[in-house]
């Protein structure tokens, strides 16, 4: 049995893990869908994304979606493009995590389904509807 003293949080690379299996446990016609969109992980969200995002602490946002999404037209890429991308952030979700009563993999597939349900333009049920599928 593992101690707690010994427990470390989880790294860039284990939230990146949690949100590859997330992302397999997606219905694959939604996974279909999202072709070429990249998820990254970073610790925190970088400093032109709280001033854009109007965030008070770098703890106030859990994920981003950035790039053009299929509801503004978005499906085809143009040159110099970059690719549509889904931020997820470390720190602020580790933060929720220990706060609430959620394993830490519910939290990376809620955030995971939402900022993509933004590259769709998917409504709140559309959305709960393919993370209850996910889970």
């Amino acid at each position: 049995m593992t101690s707690l003293a010994d427990l470390q949080a989880p790294s860039l690379a284990d939230l990146e893990t949690l949100a590859r299996d997330a992302y397999a446990r997606l219905p694959e016609e939604f996974r279909r869908l999202c072709e070429g969109v990249v998820i990254r992980v970073e610790d925190f969200p970088d400093d032109e994304t709280m001033r854009e995002m109007e965030c008070e602490t770098p703890f106030d946002l859990l994920g981003l979606f950035r790039g053009i999404g299929l509801a503004q037209g978005g499906g085809m890429m143009h040159t110099g493009q970059f690719p549509n991308m889904v931020w997820l952030y470390r720190r602020p979700i580790l933060d929720y995590w220990a706060e609430h009563e959620e394993s830490l993999g519910g939290i990376v597939t809620h955030v995971l389904v939402h900022e993509i349900g933004h590259h769709f333009g998917l409504s709140d049920d559309d959305m709960e509807t393919i993370e209850a599928a996910a889970g």
